[in-house]
């Protein structure tokens, strides 16, 4: 094996998008800017020291973020990436991380899913199923959990991304029966008529509609990769491969060799940490759902902006114990701005931070890629692995 770096710790924080992509027009998403808006939202700004003295305030350094303003010299490479898949989705920009940008359009159904589908449920389920309708994950429990636990019917939504989801309460339908309903669900949107990015088990407790909180044991069922990714070529060539957090179910377990499911962001940087405690040679993909989930479709600023403080403090652990043959990669899958209209995922540029203490030229712009996909090849460049010809790779301007 050869590389240049022995260990790639690659952290999607996801949702954080860093200002309107040049395509944002197309998704409606003018004006949306989930760091810069946060920042604003904050009273003097974020305090990110971490993230800002490896380039995160450098990037925009002509818009300053609040708070974080570009360090003098950077410690790290600092850019922006463009996500150029059709779609708007999670499991759009990591498959463009992983250099399988999604150039088809998945299904979406802004007047609810055709009626074969929930005729297909019911039938499967043995159960009735309510709403089928976009909807926020949280209102339509509260509007509608209360029915739930007295029918037993299952919930079934979606939203603005190409996403099938099914609610129910854990006491009323089993965690291991909602989930071979959504198991089913997948089989019926894998092609040819309708093809569609995920499914998402989204199981949720509590007393009433005022008390109800979904839990850490949502799943994500995602299409299967329709080609080989970064993951698939390290694996074959003989790496690790570790999947932190959601990754794995957005790959469906393609490549992975190992992975840990994470009940929270801090849960994720705890099995960061375990990772990084293990004589792995190869890549870490980890992703942090809590700023989509639980602040992005919210549209909770005040959590969004926390959540990026606690991280930032975590990441400092992190960089603490990285070695010089550690690399580290942060970026972000799409954006999710807590201050815009609506609460459906924004269309924006994603940051991408590189960092290694063993870096013989930090401060070094990236600018910006062309493609999500450049930090797929970065990484494949890294251990001489070739890939699929998707991607730049910016490794000699980092090493």
């Amino acid at each position: 094996m050869s590389y240049t770096y022995k260990r790639v710790l690659a952290i999607a924080l996801d949702s954080i998008g860093i200002g309107e992509a040049p395509d944002a027009a197309r998704f409606d998403d003018v004006g949306a800017d989930t760091l810069g808006h946060i920042g604003k939202f904050f009273d003097g700004g974020l305090h990110l020291p971490n993230l800002a003295r490896i380039g995160l305030g450098n990037i925009r350094a002509d818009d300053p973020i609040m708070g974080v303003p570009p360090a003098e010299p950077a410690e790290g490479c600092f850019g922006k990436m463009t996500i150029t898949s059709h779609g708007n989705d999670s499991l759009d920009g990591h498959w463009e991380m992983m250099c399988l940008p999604v150039r088809f359009e998945m299904a979406t159904f802004p007047d609810g899913f055709p009626q074969h589908i929930v005729d297909d449920l019911e039938k499967f389920s043995g159960r009735k199923v309510i709403v089928n309708k976009p909807y926020s994950g949280t209102e339509v429990i509260h509007d509608y959990g209360e029915q739930q636990m007295a029918t037993g019917d299952l919930i079934l939504y979606t939203s603005g991304d190409s996403v099938l989801q099914i609610a129910a309460h854990e006491d009323v339908i089993p965690i291991d029966e909602l989930y071979r309903i959504c198991e089913y669900a997948r089989t019926l949107i894998n092609g040819p008529e309708i093809v569609m990015g995920r499914v998402i088990a989204r199981p949720y407790v509590g007393p009433d509609k005022d008390h109800f909180v979904r839990t850490s044991n949502r799943h994500d069922y995602g299409l299967e990769p329709i080609k080989p990714t970064v993951l698939d070529f390290l694996n074959e060539a003989g790496y690790d491969v570790l999947a932190v957090g959601k990754t794995n179910d957005i790959f469906s377990g393609h490549g992975i060799t190992k992975g840990w499911r994470n009940k929270s962001n801090m849960d994720g940087m705890d099995h960061v940490d375990e990772a990084m405690a293990s004589d792995f040679t190869g890549l870490c993909f980890t992703n942090l759902v809590d700023f989509d989930a639980m602040y992005g479709h919210r549209r909770n600023a005040q959590g969004d902006g926390e959540a990026l403080m606690a991280f930032d403090e975590r990441l400092g652990h992190v960089m603490d114990n990285m070695h010089d043959t550690d690399l580290l990669l942060i970026t972000a899958d799409h954006g999710n701005d807590p201050t815009y209209k609506g609460t459906d995922h924004t269309r924006e540029f994603v940051p991408i931070l590189a960092y290694s203490p063993g870096m013989p030229n930090p401060g070094t712009s990236l600018g910006i890629r062309d493609t999500a996909s450049d930090m797929g090849a970065t990484i494949l460049d890294n251990f001489g692995v070739k890939g699929n010809g998707e991607g730049t790779s910016f490794l000699s301007q980092i090493s």
